[in-house]
């Protein structure tokens, strides 16, 4: 297909529900943007990064709709009307950019490079590489301060095992959130799926705790991105058990009966799938009892339904599991390169 031609014939694609023709390959354009160059420091001294502006709107509804004398009825409402109007502005704004960019010449590079912005992938592994490092060079401190980067626990009082378990857990789950689910969104909706998902995924970071201030008013944001990563954090767990045939039948073996067994023990709908076939695939023990702040959760463990199985993580098994997330973004690209071919040959 002439990627040059693609302005032509946008508008018709991205206004269908069905895979647009044409996004295929600004998806793969944007993903290897952000695979090579990630979430460069240097540019975002000056530019501030999409997250941060979505942040800052998030944050400043909050303080203007979540008032402490409201009622629970009032902050419930509040808080559907602030993820609706954050969702309708993403979109918005990519529809907007979608204008601009089809009015230059090869205008569609810059979109490409704009939705790179909403990937996680490079700073992913990145941060979960830290862990690995700090782990095998022994700086249990340093390890802790990395993994607390990543995680929503309390890494203050883990051991090297519970921190490469909780570097591990974040590589899946984020798999999902970070890859899987933008790469999702744009193949269905465009830049303005990618942003909408991302400005619910960031609502959801900032406003979807279960506390006395985010109870009510962050329940449609938490209800909302469960939704939206429902379908994503199936495939990545199917993504992820497919990756995991680099080393043998027997180990996507574990994975599938992992994701069959352990996937729903998770609290959370979704994330138990991807860190299910991680854990199946590296024959580890993930989640179990964990501590949030001043909470403690008992949790099941997930992994343990492969015999022999441990949850005595370590940093080469950190690294085992950077090496199947390359691999699962590598086979996510791979796809895209098929439907890019094949649509254009239809």
């Amino acid at each position: 297909m002439d990627v040059t031609g693609i302005d032509d014939f946008r508008a018709p694609c991205y206004c269908s529900f069905m895979f647009g023709l044409t996004i295929f390959p600004i998806l793969l354009l944007a993903l290897m943007v952000d695979a090579v160059f990630g979430d460069p420091k240097p540019l975002y001294r000056f530019v501030p990064h999409p997250a941060q502006m979505m942040g800052w709107v998030i944050e400043q509804m909050d303080k203007r709709l979540n008032r402490d004398d409201d009622d629970a009825k009032t902050r419930r409402i509040n808080g559907v009307f602030t993820v609706v109007f954050l969702i309708a502005l993403a979109a918005g704004i990519g529809w907007g950019l979608i204008y601009l960019t089809s009015q230059i010449p090869y205008g569609w590079i810059i979109e490409a490079l704009i939705l790179s912005t909403m990937f996680a992938g490079r700073s992913l592994y990145q941060h979960v590489a830290a862990v690995a490092k700090a782990l095998k060079s022994e700086n249990i401190v340093e390890a802790r301060e990395a993994a607390a980067q990543i995680v929503g626990r309390e890494t203050e009082h883990l051991d090297r095992h519970g921190v490469a378990r909780a570097a591990i857990e974040s590589l899946s789950e984020n798999f999902s959130d970070g890859v899987l689910a933008p790469i999702f969104w744009t193949a269905l909706f465009g830049l303005p799926g990618a942003l909408a998902y991302k400005a619910l995924n960031t609502a959801d970071s900032m406003l979807g705790h279960k506390n006395e201030r985010y109870l009510y008013f962050g329940w449609a944001a938490a209800r909302l991105d469960d939704v939206a990563n429902f379908i994503p954090a199936r495939l990545s767990a199917l993504i992820l058990c497919l990756a995991a045939l680099i080393w043998g039948r027997f180990e996507a073996r574990r994975s599938w009966l992992a994701i069959r067994h352990d996937a729903k023990k998770q609290l959370s709908v979704n994330a138990g799938y991807p860190e299910a076939a991680m854990a199946g695939a590296l024959n580890l023990r993930l989640a179990g009892p964990r501590e949030y702040g001043d909470e403690s959760i008992e949790g099941e463990w997930i992994g343990s339904a492969n015999e022999g199985s441990t949850a005595d993580a370590t940093h080469e098994d950190i690294s085992k599991g950077l090496l199947l997330y390359v691999n699962a973004c590598l086979l996510s690209a791979a796809v895209i390169v098929f439907l890019t071919v094949w649509l254009a040959q239809g």
